[in-house]
């Protein structure tokens, strides 16, 4: 479908861009701007009263605007949008429809709010993409234009209706009307609502003293803000202490290690405590209640420290998979070890050394075996007791198992390594070179079918003479070809997995992810916060990461948190359950029903010159998922911008006539 207004409207995109950069023009610009700020004033008063007339049973019908949005082909490709703006005119209470080719661009913006003032306008539906991407951009807009911008709707017409009919024009334009209709069923049973605003206590928790928590707690100090950091080990660095080099640079690890722990242990704004735990975490964003307790065997009768933050950052790493006994004969035979064991043992080897030995026996062939503990299959894998299978790639592997291998066949050239992989993923900048090095070196190459990995036996009496293990593959880079080669030590690439902290996850009502991992919100968008507010994650905590990754994703962190902080109060949107003291008969069956604890309890108020108990909500901790509301027989609690007269009015407007227009018939049947 072509789009005949496309052109007019980037021109006024671009001419508002030209126009929105220009400087003030003096005592002209400003006596313009007092006439308009006064306008808004006059405007949004007038509507308020409007609003209190309908609140309380006014005559006064809600006038709404509608804004469509092409999305520049994404939706009017498929979307009829000229006869969804021409149809929806037609439902009670819409004062103007309009379609724009960007309605999150400055010019659609700026139509939104000179609307609200010309067209006294009193509440807003947005049919545009996703939520997620401009909510806040369109709450903006009704703000400036002197609305409350809680009186604004958001339809999503593109994910759930261009991008899911593309094949069925009709239907989506249907589905795009009925969807638009029920938004403004909803925002015309909305009421005003304010921001909820807490006391922010100036003080972050870090939990994890490994790099993450070292690069989140030094890049929050640095801001001013005094940081908590909570170690469980004796010493800092975490899983880094126990690394060589680092990819792709080759920097030693333990002069990363160093630099973080300078850092960190003389900023005065930073108290670490390490061989401890953080054993309590309750309340809500700026109001974090913390109990952290000693671990140290040293001193087991230290006193528990409680404090209160106002944000948390999880730097609480991961755990390397650990084989099962008798997984490619680990923990059977003494020259089966995993890839940290192997490091720490090339670590360990005389400079001098001519030859690389493993407890006095010559190793004279190795064998690198990829994603162990990683890429696990049902049926070919045994998940751990109590553990399902780790079907995620842990990403950091193959260029370790590479940079060890390559170390070790430069270091000893007479030794024969061996690369056994399902394929090969050095997916960072500089990473593919150490495949190429590697190759170069002569290390061979082994590729297997994941349904079908490598065998690690005991070499029997007579095939022992190139080593005592014997490793069989079926290689498919020679056509399925069944090789054996004996070997003196194989070398385990083990994925990583969550760290322990099932503590804390259930405590604070942490999401995971199918890989056990932390989960954010969103990977693009908020990749950096959880569903609780005030609670962030940095490095490994959130899955499997390498060095350059973990870095980057502690920073986000620590800026994040900052932004939270910039603040005397934080701000929470008022999607939040509220009482009717009127209706409430103290019964508790929210309370019951509610998983977040001290989301809602019972209070002593006095009824009548009585003292009756009555539900009462924590607006800090309540995050509106709407479960009391379910359960309440008396209706006497309900949910801030989801209320339940709002869900009867998005029913009616799903299936409501549209009286007047040609294709009401048409829109009975929605596909």
């Amino acid at each position: 479908m072509s789009d005949k207004h496309g052109d007019r409207e980037q021109h006024e995109i671009g001419q508002a861009d030209v126009e929105c950069g220009e400087p003030g023009r003096g005592q002209e610009a400003h006596v313009h701007q007092q006439i308009d700020s006064a306008q808004r004033q006059a405007a949004s008063a007038q509507r308020a009263v409007e609003s209190a007339q309908r609140n309380s049973g006014g005559a006064a019908q809600p006038r709404v605007g509608v804004y469509i949005c092409r999305c520049g082909g994404n939706i009017s490709d498929v979307v009829d949008v000229d006869r969804v703006a021409e149809t929806v005119r037609l439902i009670p209470g819409v004062a103007i429809a309009k379609v724009h080719t960007f309605v999150c661009s400055d010019p659609g913006q700026h139509t939104i709010s000179e609307d609200i003032l010309q067209e006294n306008l009193d509440r807003v539906v947005v049919a545009s993409c996703t939520p997620f991407l401009h909510e806040q951009t369109f709450r903006g807009a009704v703000g400036r234009g002197g609305m409350n911008p809680y009186l604004y709707e958001h339809v999503n017409i593109r994910e759930q209706g261009s991008w899911a009919h593309k094949h069925d024009p009709a239907g989506a334009t249907a589905n795009a009307i009925r969807m638009i209709a029920a938004g403004i069923g909803k925002v015309s049973h909305a009421v005003a609502l304010d921001q909820i605003k807490l006391p922010n206590h100036r003080r972050a928790l870090v939990i994890g003293g490994g790099i993450a928590g070292m690069k989140a707690a030094s890049d929050l100090a640095a801001r001013g803000i005094k940081v908590l950091l909570v170690e469980l080990s004796p010493r800092l660095g975490g899983r880094l202490n126990d690394r060589g080099p680092i990819y792709p640079s080759e920097r030693s690890a333990e002069d990363l290690v160093a630099l973080l722990s300078r850092q960190v242990l003389n900023n005065p704004n930073i108290e670490v405590l390490l061989e401890s735990k953080a054993t309590v975490v309750s309340g809500f964003i700026g109001n974090f209640k913390i109990e952290v307790e000693s671990e140290a065997a040293s001193d087991p009768r230290a006193p528990k420290l409680e404090t209160i933050v106002g944000a948390i950052v999880m730097a609480t790493g991961f755990r390397p998979y650990l084989p099962q006994d008798g997984e490619f004969l680990y923990r059977q035979e003494p020259c089966v070890l995993t890839l940290p064991e192997f490091i720490r043992h090339l670590q360990s080897v005389s400079p001098d050394a001519k030859r690389l030995t493993y407890k006095n026996q010559a190793i004279r062939n190795i064998a690198f075996l990829h994603c162990i503990g990683s890429r696990q299959l049902d049926g070919v894998h045994e998940p751990p007791a109590n553990a399902k299978l780790n079907a995620y790639c842990s990403r950091t592997c193959c260029t370790t198992i590479l940079q060890q291998a390559l170390a070790a066949q430069k270091r000893f050239p007479e030794l024969g390594v061996f690369d056994f992989n399902q394929d090969i993923r050095t997916y960072g900048r500089g990473e593919e070179n150490y495949y190429t090095e590697a190759s170069k070196a002569g290390v061979v190459f082994f590729r297997y079918n994941g349904e079908e990995p490598p065998r690690v036996e005991a070499a029997p009496p007579g095939q022992n003479k190139n080593g005592s293990l014997l490793v069989t593959v079926k290689d498919a880079l020679t056509w399925g070809e069944e090789l054996s080669l004996g070997v003196d030590m194989v070398v385990l690439g083990t994925g990583m997995m969550p760290g322990p902290i099932e503590d804390l996850i259930e405590q604070m009502k942490l999401s995971t992810g199918e890989d056990g991992f932390l989960q954010e919100v969103h990977p693009k968008l908020r990749p950096v916060e959880v569903a609780v507010n005030g609670v962030l994650l940095a490095g490994t905590a959130q899955g499997p990461m390498n060095v350059q990754e973990t870095l980057a994703a502690a920073g986000a962190a620590a800026v994040k948190a900052a932004a939270m902080f910039a603040h005397k109060e934080v701000e929470l949107n008022p999607y939040v359950a509220a009482v009717d003291l009127s209706l409430c008969r103290g019964e508790a069956q929210c309370v019951t029903q509610c998983d977040y604890e001290g989301a809602i309890g019972m209070v002593q108020v006095e009824v009548d010159g009585a003292m009756v108990a009555r539900a009462q909500v924590n607006a800090g901790l309540c995050v509106g998922c709407g479960a009391c509301v379910a359960v309440c027989p008396h209706r006497a609690i309900d949910l801030n911008g989801w209320r339940l007269e709002q869900f009867e009015a998005m029913v009616d407007g799903l299936v409501a006539e549209i009286p007047g227009h040609e294709c009401a018939a048409d829109l009975v049947s929605i596909h």
